[in-house]
């Protein structure tokens, strides 16, 4: 018998494991008629993922309160299926870049406004990357009675590429809070000189910025190497397609390596590349 945390709905629940752990639990009215603190029968778990940290327990949170449950818990069983399928090792912002994703593309479909995805095929050079991605492609279908086309497989694939880590990460407090710190003040400032504020049509992905540039924090902090997957191609097209966000994104990327005296990696201008694009909501350039 397991302790509930918090119903998120009939079907799905979070659970106390014990010494500080959690679990997100599935299963047919495996919640129904429960409330924080009662005890679940185990019997009528279907699915268990684990939150085997205090960043995903926060990352959860953060999700729900503004992603439907069942794209948030979509995600976690993509994940979840990465870790124990392939022993795939992942950073815990993919769980917030991952659901942002799933759930805007499912807009998408629901709107009829979906269009094809400018991501190159990288199959060839990121196999087990892309077999994780069709797996969670038919997670997804199954889980949200869509139908993702195909071509979402390389989406999904390039959050995994980008969120792989080989190594436990161990936080090392008072020099990750200053470099924290830094690196909000400079990036905010610079955000601040091209007029981008937090505002309600873009508070979203503008928190998704900041989470990004924790764990950039943390990683700067351990002097860890940029674990380098180079994906220059899709960088090149991002780069013609949205010019204002590049130039933005390029200042950004620029004023760490120099102010901060950091060594980023040059993938890290696609991914500060990305969540400007988000957060400026500029239209693609059309190749002419």
């Amino acid at each position: 018998m397991l302790g509930i945390v918090q119903v998120l709905n009939n079907n799905c629940a979070i659970v106390d494991l014990g010494k500080g752990r959690q679990a997100l639990v599935k299963g047919r009215g495996v919640a129904y008629q429960k409330r924080k603190g009662d005890l679940l029968d185990s019997e009528r778990i279907e699915k268990v993922m684990y939150l085997a940290t205090k960043e995903s327990q926060q990352n959860l949170a953060f999700l729900l309160k503004d992603i439907p449950i069942n794209i948030v818990t979509t995600t976690y069983e993509i994940i979840d299926n990465a870790k124990s399928k392939y022993s795939y090792q992942l950073a815990d912002f993919v769980y917030v870049t991952l659901a942002d994703h799933i759930n805007g593309m499912y807009k998408h479909l629901q709107n009829n406004t979906y269009q094809r995805t400018p991501v190159p095929d990288m199959q060839e050079q990121y196999p087990t990357e892309y077999q994780i991605a069709a797996d969670g492609l038919k997670i997804i279908n199954a889980n949200l009675k869509v139908y993702f086309p195909k071509d979402e497989i390389k989406s999904v694939a390039l959050h995994f590429i980008n969120g792989r880590s080989d190594s436990e990460e161990n936080s090392s407090g008072n020099e990750t809070s200053q470099i924290t710190s830094d690196l909000n003040a400079l990036v905010q400032s610079i955000l601040q000189k091209n007029m981008l504020l937090r505002n309600g049509a873009n508070q979203n992905f503008y928190d998704r910025l900041m989470i990004h540039l924790g764990y950039l924090a943390e990683r700067l902090s351990q002097h860890q190497s940029s674990n380098e997957r180079t994906i220059s191609k899709i960088e090149e097209e991002m780069k013609v397609s949205y010019p204002q966000s590049y130039a933005i994104a390029h200042e950004i990327y620029t004023a760490i390596c120099q102010e901060l005296d950091a060594d980023l990696g040059v993938n890290e201008e696609l991914y500060l590349l990305i969540h400007i694009q988000r957060i400026t909501n500029e239209e693609e350039k059309k190749a002419e």
